[in-house]
Order: structure tokens, then C-alpha cells, then sequence
């Protein structure tokens, strides 16, 4: 279960067409936005409504990420009287649930079935934590908790059960799917035996659409901010001014924004509002990312170098991670300028050891199991 999002719901996918091949039948509860990509995974949809939930704030302070997260409790606690009934009438072997979905999780504990909680982010534990980093050294009661803890109370006293606040944020589960490999996560060796890091898998999204580049002897640069925070005409522009050139073949993705805020376009940088990612980055060079999780796991798949313009800070953490392990560059979105921007991507391109760095990554990444291995930890807990 993904109630929505993208970034959440594409790393699960290739798990349900792994567990579906086995002869398992998945039923997938999620928003309509991706009822037709559950579908087509193999799952049976499950339908769930979501309100306005993911409308990004403007900033990202911490009581601008209390708001939004009050609003998703408002969501997840809209889908448990649908995931309970549904769990009641078909009595699932297993409920696999997207981390940030803490009613599938109410639900599996309710009904006494095995749970599994899927993370396509960073994982937490006492010595990282996500969202620590979310309150940029903030001292002090933690305003997601405090922002919470009316409302779980609220859902408690309605269905009978205990819910804390601090558990809607981040409880580990007695089984934890991270879909990235350890050797990403900070201080990943301090994870137990609970969590498992799968790592990324493609699956039919790898082939699903084909592209290639008008002219194949031109190095592919890949532009993109992904699906929630793109509306920014004024770093497309600046993208623009950095590679006019033609030193790059461009594909740059820049979502449903009017392609009339772009000024003139130069006729090697390809905008459309959405590229086959997997399809680009298969020849791409370089690649100018917001570094959601997603998109970094997809450009270390193909060992592809990065350039990170992060848009949140769940992005700035990934994007510092791809810094220190020498994977790309961060870039400042406040401060960026087109010559900044060119010299970043120059720079990953041209550097003998960041090409090593993400060779050994790219081997690292499709050697941590996938949704193969996934499928094999489901099955083998729940023997």
C-alpha cells in the first residue's frame, strides 16, 4: 500500500511484477493517479481517496512541514476504514506498506497479520535519523510530533487502538525493505538484521519506452526536478543560458509549466514535459537532478554522474550523500547560476575519479538483489 506519489509507488513496482510471476496475487491499494501502473505491474487495484494531501508548501520550515504532514494523517486516516475492511474480507497472507503509511500498518497489527514496511528513502535508526535532518538542528520539542499528537489521540479514541505520534513518523517494522543498496544509507552498518537493502529495480519500466539521441557521437545531458517540485521556469531558463552551445545533446523535463515562460530554445535542448527516464539515462553523460531517491537510484543504476539541484530537504539529504561519496556534485538551487551550473556538470563528466566512484557503485547497486531478493525476504519471513 502507496497512498500516492510517485517516488513512493514506482520503487514497489517491480516487487509486485516479481511476486506475481511467483504465482503470488497482489492486491495494491493506492490513489487512481497510479491504479493504471499497479494494474499493469500484475496487482488487483485497490481504491484509495487522498484529498488535496500533496500539494507541496512554498517553504519548507518546520511548522510549514507540520501542516503537510497533519495533512497526510488526514489522508492515511481516510484510507483505514478501507484497508481494514478490505483486510477483513480477503484476509491477506502479508500487508506491505509504504513507510510514510502508518493505517496499513494500524491495520496489520489489528488484524494479526504479518506487515512489512517498504522504504524508498533513507532509513532511520538511533544513529541516522530522516527527519532529525528535516529539523536543521532544531532544539526542543519536535513540532511534527507536537503538530501530531492532537489528531492521533482523535483516530486513537475512534478506533479503539494506540497510535503515538513519534510512530506515525518512523517505527521500524519486523521486516524493512530499503530500496537502496547499504553501501548508500548512512551509517548503513549500524542497521540490524531487520532491514534489508534491496536496492533499486527497473523492471518493466527499463524497456517500456524507447528513446535515443538525434545524434549518437553528442554527450546526453538529462535535466529533470521529478514530479512534485518542477515548477521552476527560472532554473529551466537558467539550464538554457548554461548549455546553449550544443556542447550537450539536452533532454530537459520540465512538467506541465507553459512552454512559453522557456523564451527561445536552442534546437539541441530536447523540453518536453516528461522523458522515459530509464530510456534517457541509459545514454546519458550526466544528469541535472533534484536527487529525489528515485531518480539518484535510477542514475547510479546506469552510472550516471550527478548534479544535484536539491528542491526539499529530503532531496538535500540525498544530495549530500552523492557528494560524499563522490558520486557528483550539490549545487545551492538559491544561489545557482548558469556558469556554476555549466562548471558542476563539466566537472562530473570530466573527473577520472568520480567515474570510478560510480563504476563501483553501479556494480554495487545491481548487485544488492532487487526485487528478486525482495520477493525471497517476503517468502522466507513468512515461512
Amino acid at each position: 500500500m502507496a497512498l500516492a506519489g510517485h517516488g513512493h509507488v514506482n520503487p514497489t513496482l517491480p516487487l509486485v511484477e516479481e511476486l506475481v510471476r511467483r504465482g503470488h496475487r497482489v492486491d495494491y491499494a493506492t490513489s487512481a493517479e497510479h491504479s493504471e501502473a499497479v494494474v499493469k505491474a500484475g496487482a488487483r487495484w485497490v481504491e484509495l481517496q487522498t484529498l488535496d494531501t500533496f500539494t507541496p508548501p512554498a517553504e519548507f520550515r518546520p511548522e510549514d512541514i507540520a501542516v503537510f504532514m497533519r495533512r497526510m494523517f488526514a489522508a492515511m486516516r481516510m484510507a483505514y476504514p478501507v484497508l481494514r475492511d478490505h483486510c477483513v474480507a480477503e484476509s491477506p497472507d502479508v500487508i506491505c506498506y509504504d513507510a510514510m503509511n502508518w493505517s496499513a500498518r494500524v491495520v496489520a497489527e489489528q488484524l494479526g497479520i504479518p506487515s512489512v514496511r517498504c522504504i524508498p528513502n533513507f532509513a532511520s535508526n538511533e544513529s541516522f535519523s530522516l527527519f532529525a535532518n528535516f529539523m536543521d538542528g532544531q532544539t526542543g520539542e519536535n513540532p511534527l510530533v507536537a503538530a501530531l499528537t492532537e489528531d492521533c489521540a482523535e483516530f486513537s479514541a475512534e478506533h479503539g487502538v494506540v497510535l503515538e505520534p513519534d510512530h506515525v513518523l518512523d517505527v521500524a517494522d519486523k521486516l524493512n525493505l530499503v530500496f537502496i543498496p547499504r553501501e548508500f544509507q548512512p551509517a548503513g552498518d549500524t542497521f540490524d538484521e531487520r532491514f534489508h537493502f534491496i536496492g533499486p529495480s527497473l523492471g518493466n519500466r527499463e524497456h517500456a519506452e524507447p528513446w535515443s539521441p538525434a545524434d549518437p557521437d553528442v554527450p546526453v545531458l538529462f535535466i529533470a526536478l521529478g514530479t512534485v517540485f518542477n515548477d521552476r521556469p527560472e532554473f529551466y531558463r537558467t539550464c538554457i543560458e548554461a548549455f546553449a552551445d550544443g556542447a550537450y545533446h539536452v533532454s530537459m523535463a520540465v512538467g506541465e509549466m507553459d512552454l512559453a515562460a522557456l523564451g527561445d530554445v536552442p534546437p539541441t535542448i530536447d523540453v518536453r514535459p516528461r522523458f522515459p527516464q530509464p530510456a534517457v539515462l541509459r545514454h546519458a553523460t550526466a544528469f541535472v537532478s533534484h536527487t529525489g531517491m528515485n531518480s539518484t537510484m535510477e542514475a547510479l543504476y546506469y552510472g550516471v554522474g550527478l548534479v544535484a539541484v536539491p528542491q526539499m530537504p529530503e532531496q538535500a539529504a540525498n544530495a549530500g550523500r552523492v557528494a560524499e561519496l563522490g558520486l557528483g556534485e550539490k549545487l545551492d538551487p538559491a544561489t545557482v547560476t548558469a556558469a556554476s551550473l555549466r562548471a558542476a556538470v563539466d566537472r562530473v563528466v570530466a573527473d577520472s575519479t568520480v567515474r570510478a566512484n560510480l563504476d563501483r557503485m553501479r556494480k554495487v547497486v545491481r548487485e544488492s538483489g532487487g526485487a528478486a531478493r525482495g520477493a525471497d525476504v517476503i517468502e522466507e519471513y513468512l515461512r
